[in-house]
């Protein structure tokens, strides 16, 4: 199971693009990321995008803008590989906070049909609430400590475990675990390693 927009996609280069640097991008991000992982129950997610450029100093024009660029995010070098493989071996479902317009236009750049795709829209909740990951569980037809989870960010963490799934944290940002007795099982800056684990 897999975080759809950091850990499989690089969103963080699309965010810094609109938003004019790498710094400002960054930013923006992780106001969002803030926002949507405190936000519980689903309320509308190009919202959250908005009110994190506000709250990141970004001009609101470039929200919008964002979503308009939705489909020029990029899967990360190895992704569609790494997917290839996984997907003739073991099921795979995705699970994001995104919306699910956003999501099909997310999905899509991937190259590579998702079986299953969960979003926090779909769930009414936003990770890391339980439901979300719960609801993919139900149509994977998994028990949670035989699925490996592949967290993007680091607020995934304790969301995945607390359902019960060990997880793999693909830290392309090399960002800072949270204060949280939820640790992950591997850590990695590349999803490569996820081929001979699973």
């Amino acid at each position: 199971m897999f975080d759809l927009l950091t850990a499989l996609l690089d969103s963080w280069s699309l965010w810094s693009k609109v938003a004019g640097s790498e710094q400002a991008g960054l930013n923006w991000r992780i106001a969002y990321l803030k926002l949507t992982y405190q936000a519980g129950q689903y309320r509308p997610y190009e919202e959250i995008i908005r009110e994190a450029a506000e709250d990141a100093g970004i001009p609101a024009e470039l929200a919008d803008e964002l979503i308009r660029r939705w489909n020029e995010v990029e899967p990360w070098p190895e992704t569609k590989r790494v997917l290839q493989e996984l997907i003739e071996r073991v099921p795979v479902a995705v699970v994001t906070n995104s919306s699910i317009a956003l999501a099909e236009v997310a999905v899509s750049r991937i190259g590579i049909p998702i079986p299953i795709v969960i979003t926090a829209e779909e769930a009414g909740y936003y990770k890391p609430d339980p439901r979300p990951y719960r609801m993919a569980l139900e149509r994977l037809r998994c028990k949670a400590e035989h699925v490996l989870y592949v967290a993007g960010s680091p607020s995934d963490i304790p969301g995945a475990s607390g359902v019960g799934m060990p997880v793999f944290w693909h830290n392309r940002m090399n960002l800072k675990p949270l204060p949280s007795s939820a640790k992950p099982r591997y850590v990695s800056d590349t999803l490569l390693p996820l081929l001979d684990i699973v």
